[in-house]
Formats: structure tokens, sequence, C-alpha cells
């Protein structure tokens, strides 16, 4: 599976810097304003997934988009992101504002099982619209929440675990943003468009000790969150090839781009791609061009 942004990839991202009491074996929980769009300033994100949750109060028109699925908020909405669920927002709105806490897993353990609930769910539903007077209701339990956050309080942070609750109930409650009607057609397009992205991310392969981690279809599936079945209609629709295909296609090409100009030998290239014995990649390599790798770079050397 892809690696998912982590906590420490997010601040780097968004504000280069890392916290330096950040730890992935602690609880972390921290709280944001989304600043309004400044020209130069805003950076496209990848879809991906990420591996904390977010709650979110957007202000702004935007469109999230999910693997088969596009959330379109039109003013204002509530959003729950997890890490199981790879997402992307696209901010249609210059003055776009909001404010969002981020949180780990570890920041709830002993304390409830948020993953229990819909709205942190793979198949639940993730963004809400609101209403102007349900959005000065969660700009004031996001302000206890600020209020909370920079007090001195001994046990602020059962304070804050509470108040993330009530977001989530707060949540739970609303109807879902609307989700727009994709044809099938249309669905598959973004299907096979988001798993050519993902595949063609991983290369090209600069480092020995850089391995490819999306070989096989079902590691694809799982990145998208969709059911291996339907990834695979959907790139058998849109290509006329399968995906097992295009994978072995793409690896053989960053392979003989490999075996021409770096100088590995042949382990290190067959585990830069993912091959855990050489024999493997060797076996790939002879079914798809009837010469082993070696001769392959004999062949261009001679």
């Amino acid at each position: 599976m892809e690696k998912a942004e982590s906590l420490e990839e997010f601040y780097k991202r968004k504000f280069n810097w890392i916290p330096e009491n950040l730890k992935q074996d602690l609880g972390h929980f921290n709280l944001f304003n989304l600043e309004p769009y400044l020209e130069g300033k805003m950076k496209a994100v990848p879809y991906r997934r990420r591996d904390f949750y977010k709650v979110m109060l957007f202000k702004g028109a935007s469109t999230v988009h999910y693997a088969d699925r596009v959330y379109e908020v039109k003013k204002q909405a509530l959003s729950f992101s997890n890490p199981l669920v790879p997402y992307k927002w696209d901010h249609l709105s210059a003055n776009a504002s909001g404010k969002y806490c981020i949180f780990n897993p570890h920041f709830f353990m002993n304390f409830g099982q948020i993953q229990q609930y819909e709205v942190f769910q793979p198949n639940g539903t993730h963004v809400f619209e609101l209403t102007d007077e349900e959005t000065k209701k969660v700009e004031d339990i996001f302000s206890r929440m600020q209020e909370e956050f920079d007090s001195e309080y001994k046990y602020k942070y059962d304070s804050l675990r509470n108040l993330v609750f009530e977001l989530i109930h707060f949540g739970m409650k609303l109807q879902p943003a609307a989700v727009q009607q994709i044809q099938h057609g249309n669905a598959s397009l973004r299907i096979a468009s988001i798993f050519l992205e993902l595949l063609e991310r991983q290369f090209p392969i600069d480092e020995i000790h850089n391995s490819i981690q999306l070989r096989a279809a079902s590691d694809f599936a799982d990145q998208l969150n969709v059911h291996v079945n339907h990834l695979n209609r959907a790139i058998k629709e849109m290509t006329g090839k399968t995906t097992t295909q295009l994978i072995g296609e793409r690896i053989l090409q960053e392979a003989k781009l490999l075996l021409k100009h770096s100088s590995w030998n042949v382990s290190e290239v067959a585990y830069s791609l993912g091959f855990n014995e050489v024999t493997h990649f060797n076996n790939f390599f002879k079914k798809q061009l009837n010469q082993s790798p070696t001769q392959f770079r004999k062949g261009i050397s001679s």
C-alpha cells in the first residue's frame, strides 16, 4: 500500500516545521484556522490517504473527491476524514476559510472507539452541508475547543475529546452534502485515472533502498477504498487491458530503464521494483521479453 501522509509530513507540507513533541506512539491533537486563499500560496495536494483524523468546518464552495463519488459543497460544510479513506478537496472559492482539528488514533486510546461512528467508517457519510444557523453552532464548538486548547487546565485534553465527540454527534444528526450522481462510465474513468496516477507516482526510482509499495491489483484497490473487482472492471472498460497488465507493463518499462541507465546490479533493480527474490524478477522479465535481465543489459552494451 502507498504510504499515507503522516502527521510529520502534514506539518512539513503545511507549515514547514514539525512540533518537537510529535510522536506517533503518543496521543496528538492540534487545532488550526483554515486561512483564506492567497494567490501563489495554495499548493495542490494529491489524492491520497492520511494516517490521522481530521474534523473540519469549511466555509466556501468546494468539491470533495473520493474514488467513486464526489461531494458538492455549495456554501459551507462539516467534514470528517479518517486514515482509511483517501480523498482530495478542490477549493472553488477564493475566500475559503474555516477551522479544523487533527488527531491521531492514540489520542482516543482508552477513551472511546471513534472509528465505530459512521462518519469515520469507509462506507459512511463524511461531508455535511451546513445552514447558516448550523454553521454558528459548529463555530461555537470550535471556539470552545480553541479556548480549552489555549488553557492551562490540567485535564484539558479530556475536555477536548468531549468536544470532538460533540462535533461527531452534531454531524451525525445532519443530512449529508449533495453527492454528485456519477454515471457508470464517468465513475470508471475516475477510478482508472486515479489508478494510473497512483501507479505513475511510484516512478522513477532513484534510490537503491527505495522500493515500490503498490504491486498488485488488490494493493491499488485497497488504496482507492474500492473492491478489487470494481477496480478491475473499471480498468478493463477504460483501457482494454487488465489491471495486472498495466502494472506489469509499467514495472517492465522501469526495469528496462534501470538496467540501461543505472549501475545497479540485477538484485538491486529487482528489490527496487518490489521483488523479494531476484529469481522472481528474472522470471517476470524473461516472460515479457524472452531474455533475462542480464542478457538484456549485455545486449545494450554490446
